[in-house]
């Protein structure tokens, strides 16, 4: 009996440890579930400078709005290609993603960009450039909220500049003492009074230091604001023991020689997105090239050696004065005097213009963040798109080696401020599909005209064959 009831109560007991495992792991499984159905979007990328920004962003915004955000890193070959992949598939698909403003209307056609909320009232005039918001407008929508940019800028030595502008105030006092000595020497009347007036010069000008204000106020003198100003520096320029060329630049590649034209030329209007705004050849276009053509028989750089490493490694060497650069180019000086490699001051300034009447205009592309047309959870993405530009600070750049698109953050380095105010003078990217070969047709163009080909001939066949091939259009 005694057995029988020590039977009955084991039975019981394991009834009752099973029923609370059941219970246990029911519990889990709701607990799972309700994390499975946690809010979650997913944001793609391709340039991995951005990874500990995004993944830092995506933790305090999970923080802030219990909201988990993924960024994924992927190849940036065929990117708008395979998020219409994976949103075929039903895996993986970006709620939002970043990427440049010469493919929004691709994207926007194939429904994988949705005009943005902007829940904050973030994008407008108050934060971003004009040039920003046209970057980022196609057919009258703002797709993107602009993240961060690319432009040129005009770099140069400022430890030769400095020295220059040394020597140049040196030589004025020389000359303006030499001109005190002749007239003292007329005006003395014996030789006791010249001795006497000679002393007292002597004195005044003993020790006379040269100001920091005054170098500055020479080099704002001495730096070249055109083209042809550049051409005069050259000519007057005593170049120092490293240094091999005044001015240097990658004439190879259309993104650094597109200032030139940047001001004459029209490629889809105002938003770039106009195939019935296409004016390549015209006077001031057939004037630029000309004075570019002009460029050559003073710097001769040749087209087949040079490239944009090589020249910006003879810049860090002390082997140019001047060069255009993209920003991209600051955090490399940045960084190279940091380690001893780069030793000497640098500055960015204007892009000079190609003439006092003929202004220049760089190119520049600005990086977006894109609301996926397809996806089900926009409101979200806009949020966490606002919430990156509303949060972005100086912080961005230092993280990133990136530059803001936003014109309302303050840096300590001058180079980054110049920069931000040669983008908001810049001409944005087209988005137009049909303009995707008109860059490397371009880029023919200038070479052939570096090297002799005559200008209107060759700024009239690019524009004809632009207009004839897209649009069917004609042009005389």
């Amino acid at each position: 009996m005694i057995k029988r009831i020590y039977a009955v109560l084991l039975i019981m007991l394991m009834t009752l440890w099973a029923a609370s495992m059941g219970t246990a792991e029911g519990r889990a499984r709701e607990t799972d579930g309700l994390f499975d159905r946690r809010e979650n979007i997913v944001i793609w990328y391709t340039d991995d400078a951005l990874s500990d920004y995004l993944a830092a962003e995506a933790l305090h915004y999970y923080e802030e709005n219990n909201v988990r955000v993924t960024p994924v890193l992927v190849s940036g070959l065929q990117y708008l290609e395979q998020i219409h992949d994976a949103q075929l598939m039903g895996e993986g698909a970006p709620d939002l993603y970043i990427v440049s403003n010469d493919v929004l209307e691709k994207a926007y056609l194939s429904g994988l960009a949705a005009e943005i909320e902007d829940p904050e009232g973030l994008v407008n005039e108050s934060h971003f450039s004009t040039v920003a918001l046209e970057a980022e407008t196609y057919q009258g929508k703002l797709l993107g909220y602009p993240l961060y940019f690319e432009t040129s800028v005009f770099l140069y030595n400022e430890t030769y500049l400095t020295a220059m502008a040394q020597k140049a105030i040196e030589a004025e006092r020389n000359a303006a003492e030499g001109e005190a000595a002749m007239e003292m020497v007329e005006a003395a009347q014996s030789d006791e009074e010249l001795e006497a007036l000679a002393a007292s010069a002597a004195a005044e000008g003993a020790g006379a230091a040269i100001t920091p204000e005054e170098i500055a106020a020479k080099k704002r003198e001495l730096l070249p604001t055109t083209m042809e100003g550049i051409l005069n520096f050259a000519a007057e320029y005593d170049a120092s023991e490293t240094g091999e060329a005044v001015f240097k630049w990658d004439v190879s590649d259309i993104f650094y020689n597109y200032f030139i034209v940047g001001d004459s030329i029209s490629v889809g209007g105002q938003n770039g997105d106009d195939p019935a705004q296409i004016d390549i050849c015209n006077p001031s276009s057939i004037e630029c090239m000309t004075l570019y053509q002009q460029l050559n028989q003073f710097f001769s750089i040749d087209t087949k050696a040079v490239t944009y490493d090589s020249v910006l490694a003879e810049f860090m060497e002390g082997k140019i004065v001047f060069t255009v650069a993209t920003t991209d180019a600051i955090e490399k000086l940045e960084k190279a005097k940091q380690d001893g490699s780069f030793v000497y001051d640098y500055a960015v300034a204007p892009i000079p213009e190609v003439s006092d009447v003929l202004a220049s205009k760089s190119l520049s592309v600005t990086n977006g963040v894109v609301i996926n047309g397809l996806s089900e959870k926009q409101e979200l993405a806009n949020s966490f798109a606002t919430y990156l530009l509303e949060n972005q600070t100086v912080d961005f750049y230092t993280t990133t080696g990136k530059i803001p698109s936003r014109q309302d953050i303050t840096y300590e380095n001058p180079a980054v401020t110049a920069a931000v105010t040669e983008y908001a003078n810049s001409v944005p990217i087209p988005k137009m599909m049909q303009t995707a070969h008109f860059w490397a047709q371009l880029e023919i163009a200038f070479t052939k005209i570096w090297t002799g080909s005559d200008v209107t001939e060759t700024l009239t066949q690019l524009q004809q064959g632009f207009l004839q091939q897209p649009l069917g259009n004609s042009f005389e």
